[in-house]
């Protein structure tokens, strides 16, 4: 589903051992919902999708959000990955001044590319 295979560790749990850890095994229907979790090198959680069976995933958004979560990190905070970020675009600066402004710093990056 992605050329060249994805570049991060997957896992599948036909047992349903880690759903029931999650929450996403449905004890009716003896099978997960699909679900997503992002989890960052401390072990922490930082994203969850969890969708009912017939509807898919997109790959793209996951590997999207997972560079956003890695850029992030490296920034050390001093950075974020808005809403449709892409790796090596604009970002925004956290702080009290962009606190209601959002849309017109994310604005004003994404009119130069």
């Amino acid at each position: 589903m992605v050329e060249g295979g994805v570049p991060f560790p997957m896992l599948s749990d036909g047992s349903g051992k880690i759903g029931k850890a999650y929450g996403v095994y449905s004890e009716d229907a003896g099978v997960e919902m699909r679900g997503r979790f992002i989890i960052d090198p401390d072990g922490i959680i930082q994203a969850i999708e969890i969708l009912t069976p017939p509807v898919g995933r997109n790959v793209s958004e996951l590997i999207r959000q997972i560079q956003a979560f890695q850029h992030v990190r490296k920034s050390n905070g001093t950075e974020a990955a808005p809403s449709g970020w892409q790796l090596n675009k604009p970002t925004l600066k956290p702080g009290p001044d962009l606190v209601g402004k959002v849309w017109e710093a994310w604005k004003l990056d994404i009119a130069f590319d």
